[in-house]
């Protein structure tokens, strides 16, 4: 399959072929590199990775993919580039155009993103913005799939804030034929939008849902998932978020509500004792760092099916 040059914006970009592509590329890599196999399949080419918002993950596991491929990645924070000083956007694009083979974004408005790609004649790949999270959201797939041996038919509840994590989740759950239930406090939906294209995407629309109550959405799930309460730039908001998400975290009582072969995961970073208690996190059930190592193998699958 050739998704040379393709955009990674969102999940809803591509179809259920292409993921399994990329799912396949993610874990051929992934043995590749566990057995000392080298793959260089990106010699002499350069990603350009704008960085409007701090990283761990995204920064390292896309800085050592591209190393792994044999190519260069060059961190670019807002105060290296002229962004930060006012330039237009689609100045940047055309610019950094002349002088990589793809762009790596993270920032805050999706429709920065959206611009990027517009004015770039290289692929560019959003690395989280406020509205979605879709490197992490194949990260996860990978993960779900190691460990289930499938996708179709996986029931995976989310619990917490509607927000980017979530919006990815429905869009990979509904084009990999799985169910995905979301428990979110009122206020805090994810966007009617995204619910409404996740469902479209599904064979069965029913399968995507939000609920309020976090028991229903965890009853006999095989997958429980969440994420921080309050996101980069809600900080402000943390003190008022615990008290809403109150009976929303996953610990043991609630963990024994799922399939007994529950697997957890988190995308980190987390904060023990708020959405997750620490012995969920630690304990056998959790995959969280199996998941975060994927994010190199997925993010390598991302850059390789795109700049190759």
């Amino acid at each position: 399959m050739d998704l040379k040059g393709k955009d990674y914006i969102t999940l809803a970009d591509f179809n259920q072929e292409e993921l399994w592509y990329l799912l396949n590329l993610a874990k051929d890599l992934k043995d590749k590199q566990k057995k000392g196999i080298p793959h260089r399949c990106l010699e002499g080419k350069t990603l350009g990775m704008i960085f409007q918002k701090s990283s761990t993950r995204t920064r390292v596991s896309f800085e050592a993919g591209m190393y792994h491929l044999g190519g260069l990645a060059m961190f670019l924070s807002k105060n290296d580039l002229q962004m930060g000083r006012g330039e237009p956007i689609e100045d940047t694009a055309r610019v950094l155009s002349r002088y990589v083979d793809g762009i790596l974004i993270r920032t805050y408005s999706h429709k920065e993103v959206q611009e990027l790609a517009h004015y770039a004649n290289v692929p560019v790949i959003n690395g989280l913005t406020d509205d979605y999270h879709p490197t992490q959201a194949l990260a996860d797939l990978l993960t779900i799939w190691e460990h289930k041996g499938t996708l179709e038919g996986i029931k995976l509840a989310y619990l917490g804030d509607g927000n980017n994590m979530l919006h990815s989740l429905l869009l990979a759950g509904a084009l990999m034929d799985m169910e995905v239930v979301a428990a979110c406090p009122k206020g805090y939906y994810p966007s009617e939008k995204v619910v409404e294209k996740a469902q479209a995407l599904a064979k069965d629309p029913s399968k995507i849902k939000v609920v309020s109550d976090p028991q229903e959405a965890v009853k006999k799930a095989q997958v429980l998932y969440t994420d921080v309460w309050a996101s980069m730039g809600q900080e402000q908001e943390a003190a008022k978020r615990c008290q809403d998400f109150a009976g929303y975290q996953i610990n043991k009582q609630l963990l024994t509500l799922a399939d007994k072969e529950a697997i957890v995961m988190h995308c980190l970073p987390a904060h023990r004792g708020e959405e997750i208690t620490a012995d969920v996190l630690e304990g056998k059930q959790s995959v969280v760092f199996d998941e975060a190592e994927n994010r190199l193998h997925a993010h390598k699958a991302i850059l390789a099916a795109l700049l190759k």
